[in-house]
């Protein structure tokens, strides 16, 4: 039986402690930073190589990881274009409760299609959403694949896969680009870092004062 009504008796609660709030209390604004890129382009590397300078620097983040989502959140789903779609809508309204909370949520998800990327844009408000694609080529990245799973996929093993029998969709308009093929990691995550503070997301204006393993 089809439980109908739902939206008519389901109302938002507006908490007494606000956003704004939390912001204040955390000593930053809180963001959705959204990196984008091929399997093994360097998203989750910089992604935590990031949160770990902001934690320095007393920052309140949270990094959701493809892989780790799928395994609790999102382990019901596979990888056809629905549940790609799916998956990606999920994260986005988990991003946009850690903002409420005045948390800068990081992401590393391939997130392939423009379509499911700009969904979660139009999600949050204007300026919240910070996309970052990280640029390399295929080719760099199958050399940097220890799990193999690039070549499983040019067997065929793996299905859907992204690069290879499944496309990805370059970002048309991304706040940022960062080219994982020739910048260090220490590079990467500087640029970054500059971005947020010029944006007044954080108010720390730093270099990099830790070492970030290769």
């Amino acid at each position: 039986m089809k439980n109908t009504g739902i939206k008519n008796n389901v109302t938002w609660h507006r908490a007494a402690v606000t956003r704004e709030m939390r912001e204040k209390q955390n000593g930053h604004k809180s963001v959705v930073v959204w990196f984008t890129g091929l399997s093994s382009s360097g998203k989750s590397t910089i992604a935590h190589a990031v949160e770990e300078q902001m934690h320095q620097i007393g920052c309140k983040t949270f990094v959701f990881d493809g892989d780790n989502v799928r395994h609790g959140l999102n382990k019901n789903l596979g990888f056809s274009r629905d549940d790609r779609k799916e998956n990606i809508r999920r994260i986005g309204e988990m991003c946009k409760l850690f903002i409420e909370a005045g948390v800068i949520a990081l992401t590393a998800f391939i997130s392939p299609y423009r379509e499911d990327r700009n969904m979660i844009r139009q999600m949050v408000k204007e300026n919240d959403f910070i996309e970052i694609y990280c640029k390399c080529s295929i080719d760099v990245c199958e050399s940097r694949d220890k799990k193999g799973i690039y070549l499983k996929a040019r067997k065929g093993e793996i299905p859907e896969f992204t690069g290879i029998s499944a496309p990805y969709e370059i970002p048309e308009n991304p706040e940022m680009v960062i080219d994982t093929k020739n910048m260090s990691i220490e590079e990467c995550v500087n640029k970054v870092m500059n971005y947020l503070s010029n944006k007044g997301i954080i108010h720390n204006s730093h270099k990099m004062s830790i070492e970030i393993p290769s």
